[in-house]
C-alpha cells in the first residue's frame, strides 16, 4: 500500500515506524528537516521537506497514485486543507485527518465529500479520554479494548499473589467460574510471550490478555488478582483538553476533583463543568494534595502536557496514599520504565492514536485494530467473507485454519451472539473474528487469510 504521512511529530513518526516495518511504500512530509533526517536514517521510507498542504509538495510525495493520505501535523487547518487538496487534485481514495479543536468536531456538516472531504477523523484527545475512562470503569485492568460494537472486550491484567487462578492451570478456569465464557488469548511472562494452553500455569507477575463479554470482565479480573474496591473518588491533574474532557466524561458517574495551575484556565473550566470541583494550584504541591485528602482518592490521573510533571505528580500522589495512579506519557521510552512501579498505569497517546488508525491501513475486511504492548503486539477484528472455495477461513473449524505462529483466535461474533473460540467451532460467512497477534509483523499473513479469492466475485 502506498501511504503518505503528513507530519513527522510523535504520532507521525511512530506511525511511520510501525508501517514501514510492514510491506508498505511510505513517504513522510514535514517542514522540520532534522526530524526527517533522523527518520530516514532509521527507517526504509522517503522524506519530503515542505508544507504538507501545498499541491506541489503533495505531488513530490507521489499523491497522484497514493492509496491513502494520513494528515497528522500539529495544525488542524493544514490537515483539513491537505485532505481537500488530495481529493480535488489527486482523487486520493482514503484521507485521514487528525483534528483536535472541538469547535470543528461538533460541526458534523463540515466533513463530507461536498465540504471537507475527510474520510476518517482522528481526535487523539477523545481517544485518550475514552481509554482512561474505560480503565477507571474496569479496576485492575492495564488496557481495555472494544470489539464488535462493545459486545466483547480484550483486557490486559497483571496477575498477583492472592488471585484464585494464580498458581493454577488455565483449564481450571471453568471450575472457578462456572457459566462464564472467557478465553485467554496470550500471556506475557517477564516480557516474553506465551501461547496459552490448558495446562499453562498462571504465575504472579504475568500480564494476561483475556477476551470476555463486558458483564464478565470484573469476575475474570478478580480471578487474577485480589478484589479491588469500586472507584468512587477521582482526582485529575491538569486542566488542558484531555483533563477537561476527562472530567466532563467522569463527573456523571464519579466524584471528581481537578487541579489546574493557571488561574484563568481554572475559572473557565469550573464554569464549563457541572459537578467537578476545580482547584487552582500545583498538582505536585504536597500540602495541597494532603488538604484535599489524597489518601481517600481511588484513582489519581496525571494528564498535563508535561511528561516529567505527570510522573512526579503521580509518584507523589501514590506516596501520599492514593490507591491507584495513572500518568499520561508521550515519550515511548518512558512508558516501559515507569509502568508497574509506583505508577500503576502509563498511558501513551501515540500508541492509542495509532491503534485507531490501523484498521484503516489493514488489508482485507479489518474493522477494528488495537496496538498492544507499546506496539509489539496487535489485536484485530476481521470479517470473514466468501465460501469454502474462495476463503481460507469460511467453512473451516478453528483448528483447521492455518494461522501464523503466535496468532490466536479469541472469539467469534455471529450477529448478536458471542462465541469463545473453541477448536471445533466452524467459521461462517460474515462472522467477526477477534484475533490476537503476539508478533505484529505477522499481520500480512493474517490479512491474506481474510482476503477473498477472485472467483467469489
Amino acid at each position: 500500500m502506498k501511504i503518505i504521512i503528513l507530519g513527522a511529530g510523535q504520532v507521525g513518526s511512530t506511525l511511520a515506524a510501525s508501517l514501514a516495518s510492514e510491506v508498505n511504500d511510505i513517504t513522510i512530509v514535514d517542514t522540520n528537516t532534522e526530524f526527517l533526517r533522523a527518520l530516514q536514517e532509521h527507517l526504509d521510507l522517503r522524506v519530503i521537506s515542505g508544507n504538507a498542504s501545498h499541491p506541489d509538495i503533495l505531488t513530490q510525495a507521489g499523491a497522484e497514485d497514493a492509496d491513502m493520505i494520513i494528515a497528522v501535523t500539529n495544525s488542524d487547518e493544514v490537515n483539513m486543507i491537505a485532505c481537500q487538496v488530495a481529493y480535488t487534485l489527486f482523487h486520493t481514495p482514503t484521507k485521514i485527518a487528525r483534528v483536535r479543536a472541538p469547535e470543528y468536531l461538533k460541526e458534523d456538516r463540515l466533513f463530507h465529500q461536498e465540504a471537507l472531504p475527510v474520510d476518517v477523523l482522528i481526535s487523539p484527545e477523545q481517544i485518550v479520554t475514552d481509554s482512561i475512562h474505560s480503565l477507571i470503569d474496569h479496576p485492575g485492568a492495564l488496557q481495555v479494548t472494544d470489539f464488535a460494537d462493545g459486545k466483547v472486550k480484550l483486557v490486559a491484567v497483571r496477575a498477583y499473589y492472592g488471585g484464585p487462578l494464580v498458581g493454577h492451570e488455565l483449564q481450571t478456569i471453568t471450575e472457578h467460574m462456572p457459566g462464564i465464557e472467557v478465553r485467554v488469548a496470550a500471556i506475557f511472562r517477564r516480557n516474553r510471550p506465551i501461547i496459552p494452553q490448558g495446562h499453562t500455569v498462571v504465575e504472579a507477575g504475568d500480564e494476561v490478555f483475556f477476551i470476555a463479554a463486558e458483564a464478565h470482565i470484573r469476575a475474570v479480573t478478580e480471578e487474577l488478582r485480589q478484589r479491588e474496591k469500586r472507584v468512587r473518588r477521582i482526582m485529575i491533574a491538569g486542566g488542558g483538553n484531555i483533563g477537561t474532557r476527562l472530567a466532563r466524561s467522569l463527573e456523571k458517574q464519579y466524584r471528581v476533583k481537578l487541579i489546574e495551575r493557571n488561574p484563568e484556565q481554572a475559572t473557565r473550566i469550573s464554569e464549563s463543568l457541572n459537578k467537578t470541583v476545580v482547584l487552582q494550584g500545583d498538582c505536585a504541591d504536597k500540602d495541597l494534595l494532603t488538604e484535599e485528602n489524597i489518601h481517600s482518592i481511588d484513582v489519581f490521573c496525571a494528564v498535563t502536557n508535561d511528561d516529567q510533571a505527570n510522573i512526579l505528580a503521580a509518584m507523589l500522589a501514590k506516596r501520599l496514599g492514593a490507591s491507584k495512579v495513572l500518568s499520561l506519557i508521550n515519550r515511548a521510552s518512558y512508558v516501559e520504565l515507569i509502568q508497574g512501579g509506583e505508577i500503576d498505569i502509563a498511558v501513551s497517546p501515540q500508541q492509542l492514536t495509532i491503534g485507531s488508525l490501523l484498521a484503516h491501513v489493514r488489508r482485507g475486511d479489518v474493522v477494528k485494530a488495537h496496538s498492544l504492548r507499546r506496539g509489539a503486539a496487535e489485536a484485530i477484528e476481521a470479517v470473514a467473507h466468501g465460501d469454502q472455495n474462495t476463503s481460507a477461513v469460511v467453512g473451516r473449524r478453528v483448528d483447521q485454519i492455518d494461522l501464523p505462529s503466535g496468532t490466536t483466535i479469541g472469539a467469534i461474533v455471529r450477529g448478536e451472539e458471542v462465541l469463545m473460540a473453541h477448536h471445533d467451532i466452524v467459521i461462517m460467512a460474515e462472522d467477526h473474528i477477534i484475533l490476537f497477534l503476539i508478533d505484529r509483523h505477522k499481520i500480512s499473513a493474517v490479512e491474506k487469510l481474510f482476503q477473498v479469492g477472485i472467483s467469489f466475485f
